[in-house]
C-alpha cells in the first residue's frame, strides 16, 4: 500500500511597508551600508509599525493562501504557527489566527524552533495528512523580529526582519510532496542565541528590564560557525538519504541568515547559485518567515515535478532538512 503524501498547495505572506534600509540603521548605530552587505548580504528589510503583533502578519499571509486556493476558512483542519514572537505566552498565536480568518473548525498550536521553526512545523503539518486525520493543514512562519531586537547593539539589529509566510497542505494526488525530513537539536547551543529574561527562568522585572534582557542576544562568531557546519551537512544528508545529486535538485530553499551560510550550503550540495532561493538582500532574517517567504517569492518560477530542498539553521541550536517534490505549476 502507498503511503499517503503532502503536498503544498499554494502559498500566501505578508510583508510590512515600511522598508528599514541599512542607511537609515547607520543613523541608529555605528554601522554602516558597506559593513552590512559584506558581511550578510543584507540591504533592507521590513518592519512591522504600530500596536501590532506577529499575528497581524500572520493573518494577512492566511487569508492571501485561502484567496489564491480558493479555500473557505471553514474548510481548514489545523494551523500550526512556527514563531519565537507569539503575541502574548498565550493563547498561542495559531489560535488569534484562526480567530480572525475564520477558521472555525480547526485546531492550532505554535512551534518555537527560532529560524527552523517552518520546517519543524512543516514536518509536523506533512505527518497530520499522511495519517489521514487531516486534509487541510496550514503552516504559518511568522515573526515580528523588531520586537525582541536591541536596536543600540549592532551585532543583531542589522540581521532582523519583520514578516510572515505561510503554505496548505493537501494530500497528494501522485508522486509529489513532502517525501523526506531531517530534524535535529543541541541545547548546548542555547547559551549562544537566547533572548534571556521573560520566560519562567527570569520572569520580567525593573531589573531585566534595565539590563535589557528582553532582547535577543548572539555570539555571533560561534552561531556562525556553527550554522555553516550543520546547515550545510543537514542538507547534503538528506540528498544522500534520497540519492540526489546536484543536477537533481532544482532549487535550494536556503534559510536566509547569512548569504555567507547559504553560500557554504550550496556549495556542499554542489548547486550552482542560479538554483538558489534568495531574499535577504531585501527582507533580512524573518526567522521563522524565511523559508515560505521564498516559496512565495519564487513559486511563479516553480514546476510540478522540481526537488526542492529546504535547510535551516536556528537558535536553540535546531536545525534540519526537508526534501519536497513541487506539486503544481507555479504559474498556474
Amino acid at each position: 500500500m502507498t503511503k499517503m503524501k503532502a503536498a503544498i498547495t499554494g502559498v500566501g505572506a505578508y510583508l510590512p511597508d515600511y522598508v528599514l534600509t541599512n542607511e537609515e540603521l547607520s543613523t541608529m548605530v555605528e554601522t554602516n551600508n558597506e559593513w552590512i552587505l559584506e558581511r550578510t548580504g543584507i540591504r533592507e528589510r521590513r518592519i512591522l509599525k504600530g500596536e501590532k503583533g506577529t499575528s497581524y502578519m500572520g493573518v494577512r499571509a492566511v487569508q492571501e493562501l485561502l484567496e489564491k486556493t480558493n479555500t473557505r476558512p471553514e474548510e481548514i483542519d489545523l494551523i500550526i504557527c512556527a514563531t519565537v514572537t507569539a503575541d502574548m505566552h498565550f493563547p498561542s498565536t495559531a489560535n488569534l489566527i484562526a480567530a480572525e480568518v475564520g477558521a472555525t473548525n480547526s485546531f492550532g498550536y505554535d512551534i518555537s524552533a527560532a529560524c527552523s521553526g517552518f520546517l519543524y512545523a512543516l514536518a509536523t503539518g506533512t505527518q497530520f495528512i499522511e495519517s489521514g486525520a487531516h486534509k487541510k493543514v496550514i503552516v504559518v512562519g511568522a515573526d515580528k523580529m523588531s520586537s525582541i531586537i536591541d536596536y543600540q547593539d549592532r551585532t543583531t539589529c542589522v540581521l532582523f526582519g519583520d514578516g510572515a509566510g505561510a503554505v496548505l497542505l493537501e494530500p497528494s494526488e501522485d508522486e509529489t510532496g513532502v517525501l523526506d525530513f531531517i530534524l535535529k537539536h543541541d541545547g548546548n547551543g542555547g547559551q549562544y542565541l537566547k533572548m534571556p529574561a521573560g520566560g519562567s527562568l527570569k520572569p520580567a522585572s525593573h531589573e531585566t528590564v534595565e539590563n535589557r534582557e528582553h532582547f535577543a542576544k548572539q555570539d555571533g562568531r560561534h552561531v556562525f560557525k556553527h550554522a555553516v557546519v550543520n546547515m550545510a551537512d543537514v542538507a547534503a544528508e538528506i540528498m544522500e538519504k534520497n540519492n540526489l545529486t546536484g543536477d537533481d535538485v532544482s532549487w535550494l530553499v536556503p534559510h536566509q541568515a547569512n548569504k555567507r551560510i547559504i553560500d557554504a550550503t550550496a556549495n556542499r550540495m554542489n548547486v550552482g547559485s542560479d538554483k538558489v532561493m534568495l531574499n535577504i538582500d531585501r527582507y533580512g532574517n524573518t526567522t521563522a518567515a524565511t523559508i515560505p517567504l521564498c516559496l512565495w517569492d519564487y513559486e511563479k518560477q516553480l514546476k510540478k515535478g522540481d526537488n526542492l530542498v529546504l535547510a535551516a539553521f536556528g537558535g536553540g541550536f535546531t536545525w534540519g532538512s526537508v526534501y519536497v517534490k513541487w506539486s503544481y505549476e507555479g504559474n498556474k
